[in-house]
């Protein structure tokens, strides 16, 4: 294995770090300005509402977000002052804890979400070509086969066969 990069791998990681640092920045400024939400609060309210009756246990909650229980735990309760979410115990396990997305919660995501996927559209879509797209998904698949091993990450839109990839996370 080489002890450096190439000059053309060492250009393809400069430009990834860079699109790694910059687009969460123009992500969450988008949503605090148009929805008074981070970025964080909007992918924890997205993937309540693509679980089954928009609940999910806690732990689950925190792996599909990429998160710890106590980050999580505080975004939830702040969530929860807002009417967005609630947390009950969970009727099979009574030592665990659900969210679920309340109506002003499912709400939020239908009024946040044009606002937010025409944001991915105009800084990342949109800069692309269709063949492009297709190669992004490819290769950030093979990026997260190596940092995900486990797929713990899974249940993301667009993972499933055939799955909706226009939506934006």
């Amino acid at each position: 294995m080489a002890e450096w990069l190439s000059e053309d791998e060492m250009a393809a990681w400069v430009r990834l770090v860079a699109v790694v640092e910059l687009l969460p920045g123009v992500l969450d400024g988008q949503l605090r300005r148009d929805a008074q939400v981070t970025h964080f609060d909007y992918h924890v309210l997205a993937m309540l509402s693509e679980a089954p009756d928009r609940t999910l246990r806690m732990t689950e909650l925190a792996t599909r977000t990429n998160a710890t229980l106590p980050r999580l735990s505080h975004v939830v309760r702040r969530l929860e002052e807002r009417g967005l979410v609630e947390r009950a115990p969970c009727p099979w396990d009574g030592r665990a804890t659900n969210a679920r997305l309340t109506d002003a919660g499912w709400a939020k995501v239908r009024a946040t979400a044009p606002g937010h996927v025409a944001t991915v559209r105009e800084h990342v879509i949109d800069a692309l070509t269709p063949e492009q797209v297709t190669q992004l998904a490819g290769i950030a698949d093979a990026v997260l086969r190596r940092l995900d091993p486990d797929g713990k990450m899974a249940g993301l839109p667009g993972d499933a066969p055939g799955g909706d990839r226009r939506r934006a996370g």
